[in-house]
């Protein structure tokens, strides 16, 4: 099987990702408006959404000539998700060593300021390695979920005859 798609549209994934950590970073909520990003932080899944179905949508048009099954749909966004997965720790390392160098200062500063955690337990918690696992694990997660639905909904509807 020819796996280009696939790919293109991981790398694409991510590129958005590290935008969207850009954007984050540039209108506060890596630093004074640090209370307000995980609220605003879910957002991504709405252009993680467009990905995923312009993905499935050129996997159906370029491979599948025009008709693609839900199985066929919810493998190609499967093999998109691993592939984001094994890229989520390096575009983490770059989000935050790169994009946002402050971020985990911020939060762990922020954390404890709320009486969330010590400074030794937000140390542990908001760290690169940590990171690192969540993003995979996340992207694990959250692609499969995406790609299941968004399968439904680009599949080929079956022509009943009357």
């Amino acid at each position: 099987m020819n796996y280009r798609i696939e790919i293109k549209w991981g790398v694409i994934f991510i590129v958005m990702m590290l935008l969207w950590t850009f954007l984050e970073k540039s209108v506060g909520l890596h630093s004074q408006y640090i209370s307000l990003h995980p609220i605003y932080s879910n957002f991504v899944i709405i252009p993680s959404v467009i990905i995923f179905v312009l993905a499935l949508l050129d996997k159906k048009k370029k491979f599948y000539n025009g008709s693609m099954t839900y199985k066929e749909g919810f493998v190609t966004g499967f093999y998109i998700t691993i592939i984001i997965a094994v890229l989520s720790p390096i575009s983490q390392f770059i989000a935050t060593e790169i994009i946002s160098p402050d971020y985990f200062n911020n939060v762990i500063r922020y954390s404890v300021k709320q009486g969330n955690m010590s400074q030794q337990e937000a140390v542990k918690y908001y760290s690169l390695f940590n990171y690192m696992i969540f993003s995979f694990i996340g992207a694990i997660i959250l692609g499969t979920i995406i790609s299941s639905i968004v399968a439904a909904f680009v599949k080929t509807k079956k022509k009943y005859r009357r």
